[in-house]
């Protein structure tokens, strides 16, 4: 069955993130309190995935059943989690919809969209930066909400997570697996774009990981 997946990164002023925060914060910590969530974190942590390309070999390769049980750990977690899309979607609040009343209207420099059929752009990020980089990151796989206070604390943290050298960032690209139309921002880049932006504007952020259909 197909679906369509989007992770944004949005710049708000404090006051709307003040609203958002009675609907968004208890879901994104249901996610990251969902049975196994932890548990798949720590598994992460604690074995980096190996490269891609080794994932779906023939069956018979050696050590295959580890690297396939792994990477099915890996890809659980990172799904957007069923909190955070009940609220997105007006499920489970009939007068929020996240497309209306977080994204629409934003200016192109306010906002970092990713977009993907069939694919899930937390996913294919987090294995690119890898579990050392991704855990200074703040909030939960790709879910934060986050005052201007707070983006400006975590600028630090962030610019050492997705600060790449030429071999660290070719490394990085080659583990992305997502496709992009010219000109599209991608995954590596539009995170630390937003908070360089937010943190220079005096502006909250919104990290949003959701289902679309």
């Amino acid at each position: 069955m197909g679906f369509t997946s989007a992770w944004a990164i949005s710049g708000h002023p404090d006051s709307f993130i003040a609203e958002l925060s009675p609907r968004l914060l208890p879901a994104m910590e249901a996610d990251r309190r969902r049975p196994g969530a932890q548990d798949g974190w720590k598994r992460w942590q604690r074995a980096p995935l190996p490269d891609r390309a080794t994932w779906y070999a023939p069956p018979g390769t050696p050590a295959i059943a580890s690297v396939h049980a792994a990477v099915d750990s890996f890809l659980e977690l990172t799904v957007p989690g069923q909190h955070v899309d009940a609220v997105c979607d007006g499920t489970a609040d009939p007068l929020f919809y996240v497309v209306d009343d977080v994204w629409a209207g934003q200016a192109q420099e306010d906002v970092f969209l990713s977009v993907h059929s069939k694919e899930y752009a937390v996913a294919s990020f987090l294995h690119a930066v890898g579990p050392a980089r991704a855990a200074l990151l703040p909030g939960w796989c790709g879910n934060f909400l986050l005052t201007s206070a707070q983006v400006r604390q975590y600028l630090g943290a962030v610019e050492r997570a997705l600060s790449f050298g030429p071999a660290e960032r070719a490394a990085a690209d080659a583990q992305d697996w997502l496709s992009y139309a010219p000109g599209e921002e991608r995954v590596l880049d539009g995170p630390l774009r937003m908070w360089r932006y937010a943190a220079g504007n005096g502006l909250g952020l919104c990290g949003l990981a959701v289902h679309l259909y």
